[in-house]
């Protein structure tokens, strides 16, 4: 996969010292094509992560590359001013040799980052460590940005986690019934309505001030967390493609939908996936830790909400892909969207079911 572009031309773009060695794909990211680029500096080896925009799905790449710019920036100030290292502790954009934060070559846009060495990224969530390292990842990010105006970004992603409006969207799946499935799934639609009640729950307290608005990163995942091969402790934040203005109570709530199942999201059997306080306390503990106080009662008072919203959330959307004929999410196997949704489904009943102790827990 080496040779699918001509790499050597497109470093060529960047302000970058050394001689051309070799560029060879590097991580599993589905979203942009990912590369290791590699170059010779004065005899030794430095690598950059050179990435191809994927500008089919972020469709204005001015836009997104703003909105990275000023996070990286703003993050590197902060690092520095906690005397900590700019170069291991967040994202360092390589500029082209004409200041921009990317080029276009042919039909295709690329874009540099400082290579961080001795550093790993995890795909599973291993044990509660793990999940407790990235909440004080995520948590670390968050307290970096918290000075940071969230109105300078752009919103990406219309209405990610708006809630209200995937709604609606699913409303809509339902009624195309495209793929004619909709007599088939009919018990899923009507529990998706039966909690349509919980749609407006942040999303009211945001516009209302009650929920301030914040930087988010928006796929708070184990994978997205550079963690130090020696220490085992998380260093910086990655893929920042969806860093947006909106809610930490859905960053939250997104990492405990993801890291708080006790089985795969798309696990046929139900009766293995649970959802697990354990690990919702080892992250929330991390969360807190890394935050310190510039958080909101609301905020706090809001996360349990948050990890039930994005699960729900997640659900309804495999459960539209599904209705649509699956178009959007990937699938491996029959009715592949339909096992995802009962999974989110399942989980959400778990957490209404302990809300009372989420909510003590978070609030205490």
């Amino acid at each position: 996969m080496s040779n699918e572009y001509d790499f050597e031309k497109v470093y060529k773009f960047f302000d970058i010292d050394g001689e051309y060695v070799s560029c060879e794909r590097c991580g599993e990211g589905h979203i942009n094509g990912t590369f290791c680029l590699t170059v010779n500096e004065n005899g030794a080896q430095k690598h950059y992560l050179l990435q191809r925009i994927n500008n089919h799905l972020f469709t204005d790449v001015e836009k997104l590359m703003h909105n990275i710019e000023l996070i990286t920036d703003f993050c590197r100030e902060s690092v520095i001013s906690r005397g900590g290292d700019p170069m291991r502790e967040c994202m360092n954009i390589v500029r082209t040799k004409e200041g921009k934060t990317y080029c276009l070559y042919g039909k295709d846009y690329f874009r540099v980052y400082v290579f961080i060495e001795n550093a790993t990224t995890l795909q599973i969530v291993r044990n509660a460590e793990d999940f407790y390292q990235s909440a004080v990842a995520f948590g670390n990010f968050a307290a970096l940005l918290s000075d940071f105006d969230a109105s300078k970004l752009y919103e990406i992603l219309p209405n990610f986690h708006n809630t209200v409006v995937r709604y609606e969207n699913f409303l809509k799946s339902v009624e195309r019934n495209a793929a004619g499935r909709r007599d088939e799934v009919s018990a899923e639609i009507e529990w998706v309505k039966k909690h349509s009640y919980l749609c407006n729950k942040i999303v009211d307290k945001i516009a209302s001030g009650e929920i301030p608005l914040r930087v988010t990163h928006n796929d708070t995942k184990l994978n997205n967390v550079m963690l130090d091969d020696k220490t085992g402790k998380p260093l910086a934040v990655i893929d920042l493609d969806t860093v947006m203005p909106g809610s930490l109570c859905y960053d939250f709530g997104d990492s405990i939908r993801f890291g708080c199942n006790s089985a795969a999201e798309d696990e046929p059997d139900l009766s293995k996936a649970y959802f697990r306080m354990d690990m919702y306390k080892a992250y929330l503990k991390g969360y807190l830790s890394a935050v310190g106080g510039f958080i909101t009662d609301a905020e706090k008072e809001n996360f349990p909400m948050g990890a039930v919203l994005m699960t729900y959330e997640c659900g309804m959307r495999f459960l539209a892909d599904y209705l649509d004929g699956d178009v959007y999410f990937g699938i491996h196997r029959e009715k592949h969207n339909l096992d995802r949704a009962h999974t989110q489904f399942k989980l959400v009943e778990d957490m209404l079911s302990v809300y009372d102790e989420m909510l003590e827990l978070a609030t205490k």
